[in-house]
């Protein structure tokens, strides 16, 4: 015979549940945003060979290559761009929401709220 839960313990369990979709959420964004971060990295590198190596060769006789080695980096770079935004904008998202789960209970808010344990002490410097 199963006993049912109370209430509070259902809707705690439920809670958790959903913080835990919320930071497996959050941990995908995390990649993404490394993703994004690692595509940013890429045509920078590039253009840093391109300009290293610049007195072996004549831009002018090379246009035909540097052109869409150009637009390419470009495109890289609007791509790293809306990931790295994309994902911060996500982040955002699922620390406002875990934030509102948590307040939702109380035993959650205390024993998830770990912020105040590490907030550098306040230094009052009016004097």
């Amino acid at each position: 015979m199963k006993k049912n839960k109370r209430p509070e313990e259902a809707s705690e369990s439920s809670i958790v549940n959903r913080i835990t979709m919320l930071l497996a959420a959050k941990r995908t964004s995390l990649a993404v945003l490394r993703t994004g971060l690692a595509l940013l990295t890429l045509p920078f590198s590039v253009v840093t060979v391109l300009i290293a190596t610049s007195r072996y060769y004549n831009i002018a006789d090379n246009l035909l290559f540097i052109v869409p080695l150009m637009i390419m980096n470009t495109l890289l770079v609007a791509l790293a761009v809306y990931l790295i935004v994309r994902s911060m904008k996500r982040i955002h998202l699922m620390d406002h929401l875990i934030h509102d789960l948590k307040e939702q209970s109380a035993k959650l808010m205390v024993t998830t709220d770990w912020e105040e344990e590490f907030r550098p002490p306040h230094h009052d410097q009016s004097g």
